[in-house]
């Protein structure tokens, strides 16, 4: 029997109602309205409820995020039980059509700048969220991360948009460790194993280089982050690591920066730092006295 229990998300607007065994084949679905749902009964069951704005479903449960117009604990109990009843009768979540025209996974293998970072490329999204996880007790979120840590070799993980960025100790080498990590990530994607759970993503330090918290900066600090979203992010993402801004010291003329993925460590980041965005912050703000200093390198 498939029983339901309840659990808050960092998203006060989303519950999962997690079951004791797993109702998704494979992959991860999301929904946003009845027509959308047409390959999951039960998505478009859910979608009768009017305070249901978008379903997810993967592994063993389902997400919803609800509208405003209630709150969750007026209405919790009431959809576990009809989420039990529903998968209780054993009708499909999914359609097997659905599954059938999943996308084949292929992963493959990029070098960085980082001799010890490695970047496995997949051909389908894995993520929306940027994250980074420094040991397994970080990676809560990922079932991915969290097997990946599982392997001796593995020091940190970073993952973005489709790739996992993964970092080894220095004692062990590329070329006896790279197929069994591709196959391993391949596999895990293959099998419907849940890459993130975005649910429980913290919002990211780069957030405070956004909206209302980017309106509060001041002028300089607002170009400088300008200048790294535009031209240095896309670069560094390309090699499997992000950097973002911490801040600007307006006195001692020093922008602090946080290095992420294949970018932390690089033997080559303090002169990517130094001959690169140094200069490059230089000649855009016209201030020969722009000092930029890496908190984590």
């Amino acid at each position: 029997m498939n029983k339901i229990s309840i659990k808050e998300t960092q998203n006060p607007s989303i519950l999962k109602f997690e079951s004791t065994d797993f109702i998704v084949p494979s992959g991860n679905y999301e929904f946003k309205n009845i027509d959308e749902a047409k390959s999951s009964p039960l998505a478009q069951q859910l979608f009768y409820l009017p305070f249901v704005k978008t379903v997810y479903l993967s592994g063993n449960f389902v997400a919803i995020e609800r509208y405003s117009i209630v709150e969750w604990d007026d209405v919790k109990d009431d959809v576990a039980e009809q989420i039990e009843a529903y998968l209780e009768k054993g009708a499909p979540v999914i359609l097997e059509e659905a599954v059938k025209g999943k996308t084949p996974v292929s992963v493959y293998a990029e070098m960085t700048p980082n001799p010890s970072a490695m970047k496995f490329v997949a051909n389908i999204r894995l993520t929306k969220s940027m994250a980074e996880f420094k040991n397994i007790d970080e990676a809560a979120p990922s079932n991915l991360a969290q097997e990946l840590f599982n392997f001796p070799y593995v020091k940190e993980i970073f993952m973005d948009e489709n790739y996992v960025s993964v970092t080894k100790y220095d004692r062990f080498n590329w070329e006896e460790i790279t197929q069994e990590i591709r196959t391993f990530i391949k596999q895990f994607i293959e099998n419907g194993g849940i890459v993130i759970d975005e649910n429980y993503i913290s919002p990211a330090k780069q957030e405070k280089q956004q909206n209302a918290n980017f309106d509060n900066l001041d002028a300089t600090s607002q170009q400088i982050i300008n200048i790294l979203e535009e031209y240095v992010k896309p670069a560094v993402q390309a090699d499997g690591g992000n950097i973002l801004f911490d801040s600007y010291d307006e006195q001692e003329k020093r922008v602090k920066v946080v290095l992420q993925g294949a970018c932390n460590g690089c033997p080559s980041s303090t002169f990517t730092l130094k001959s690169g965005i140094e200069n490059m912050l230089k000649d855009m703000l016209r201030d020969e006295n722009i000092k930029v200093e890496a908190l984590n390198a």
